[in-house]
């Protein structure tokens, strides 16, 4: 999924945090109510100026982003 065509950071948008473009809705905001355990549409009820595919969009970069910072641990010899 190309998720860069729906994040910006703008310093002039929430102090340049990440946010959905077109909102004011932070890319922190929608992972934490997921890791809270809110669905998907539980988030567009939530913000009814989201669409599915922003959400999708944020959960694609979340996990290219921990896929670049996570280390690669290396396996003991047996």
């Amino acid at each position: 999924m190309d998720y860069q065509r729906f994040i910006i950071r703008d310093p002039q948008i929430c102090g340049g945090q990440p946010v959905i473009k077109g909102t004011r809705v932070t890319l922190r905001t929608i992972l934490a109510s997921l890791a809270e355990g809110a669905t998907i549409e539980e988030i567009l009820e939530d913000f009814p100026t989201l669409k599915e595919e922003e959400v999708r969009a944020v959960i694609a970069f979340a996990a290219v982003s921990a896929e670049e910072d996570l280390p690669v641990l290396e396996l003991p010899n047996l």
